[in-house]
């Protein structure tokens, strides 16, 4: 048995992040399902794990965690040296400045429409409110993102590159939807 577990869901794209890392760095890992529709993730065994009931959550041996962020950054400096090397300081910084942005500006409104739209329906089998799902496509829509991206040829390159490692592939890849 791997000593790291990730306990999360296929449909949760918070554990195709940690599971993107995983894969990045080869690491040997049990992957233990979470059944959200079930409410796996409110049971008192789940909690210790994350206390807010909610995927993915992780352990290495006697350390937990919880916050696919937290996971992704704790896998790449303990397990991954050099994964987010910096040239500089500068580098560094700039960095952390966007990975701010993609978790404030960008992570709410396409969570949101990923819970209300294909989440519930596919999970509780319930109809997604539109209304949550149009207000947070017009937040999204504020910002013109596949034209950020495109139309810049080294952004363009960039994500293509990451789009195309085996990590993200196979992550990606065992998303439901």
């Amino acid at each position: 048995m791997a000593p790291l577990k990730l306990y999360g869901a296929a449909a949760s794209t918070n554990t195709a992040r940690a599971v993107a890392v995983l894969n990045e760095l080869g690491l040997d890992y049990d992957f233990i399902t979470v059944d959200l529709s079930g409410g796996a993730n409110k049971k008192p065994d789940f909690l210790t794990l994350n206390p807010f009931g909610l995927v993915p959550a992780f352990e290495d041996g006697d350390i937990k965690l919880f916050e696919s962020r937290a996971i992704a950054k704790y896998l790449a400096a303990h397990y991954g040296p050099g994964l987010l090397k910096s040239a500089s300081k500068a580098e560094s910084a700039a960095v952390e400045v966007w990975l701010e942005v993609e978790s404030q500006e960008f992570n709410p409104p396409a969570s949101a429409i990923v819970s209300e739209g294909l989440l519930k329906p596919l999970l509780y089998g319930g109809s997604p409110d539109l209304v949550v799902v149009r207000a947070q496509e017009a937040k999204l829509g504020q910002t013109p993102q596949e034209r950020l991206i495109t139309s810049r040829p080294h952004v363009k390159s960039w994500w293509e590159q990451i789009s195309a490692r085996p990590g993200w592939k196979k992550a990606a890849a065992a998303i439901p939807f």
